[in-house]
């Protein structure tokens, strides 16, 4: 008996068929450029978390969680607008959450100290009551939440990053990003030219092409 062959509709190719003579392939993606953070002033890191030491009680830590991001949205929206000359800046850059073993916490960029600690102490804002609800809760239930927090005054001399592959978080959020090469190509030259405008000349002896040494 003979073998019956399936035909293909005419408008149908396999994606498996030759492209034909003439025909060019298909571009390759491009590589992200490698970047650093762009020029800034001093600045200051805020870490601030939670430790979650009773478990079995959502109803004594969940309150907690949730009290970071209304703070965190109310930042965004004044950066934003304060960017867009509608209100006064509050000195806010860009927040990241975190996840560790005993909890969350939040790395926070700001203008300087005393940007942070006014809003910190604002009662307008969100942050404020909210810190006054976990003290009564704290009172009532000791020990079943932790509170921590980090304040770092960091100069604009002592910063070095890369971002490679299209990763840009953390300072690249904050305050943008340029090619590594505008600042060096080594993370020794970046960190010991960092007080330099980007694009000036590196001292001498400064000649590794890794980004990460």
């Amino acid at each position: 008996m003979p073998r019956r062959t399936s035909r293909l509709p005419f408008p149908f190719r396999s994606r498996h068929a030759s492209r034909g003579p003439g025909r060019a392939p298909a571009p390759l993606p491009q590589r992200p450029p490698t970047l650093t953070h762009a020029p800034t002033d001093d600045l200051v890191v805020f870490h601030i978390g939670m430790t979650i030491r009773a478990r079995h009680r959502p109803d004594l830590w969940a309150p907690v969680l949730l009290a970071m991001p209304p703070m965190i949205s109310e930042l965004v929206r004044n950066r934003d607008a304060a960017a867009r000359g509608e209100t006064e800046d509050l000195g806010f850059l860009h927040a990241e959450m975190l996840i560790g073993k005993d909890g969350p916490w939040v790395m926070q960029y700001w203008r300087s100290a005393d940007h942070l600690y006014a809003y910190a102490r604002d009662p307008h804002r969100v942050h404020l009551p909210a810190w006054k609800r976990f003290n009564a809760a704290a009172r009532a239930h000791p020990g079943a939440v932790g509170i921590w927090h980090e304040t770092h005054l960091v100069p604009a001399s002592g910063i070095e990053s890369v971002y490679v592959g299209g990763a840009a978080v953390g300072l690249a959020r904050a305050v943008g990003t340029v090619p590594v090469s505008a600042r060096g190509r080594a993370a020794r030259e970046r960190l010991l030219g960092a007080g330099r405008a980007p694009g000036s000349p590196a001292p001498p002896g400064q000649g590794s092409t890794s980004p990460h040494r």
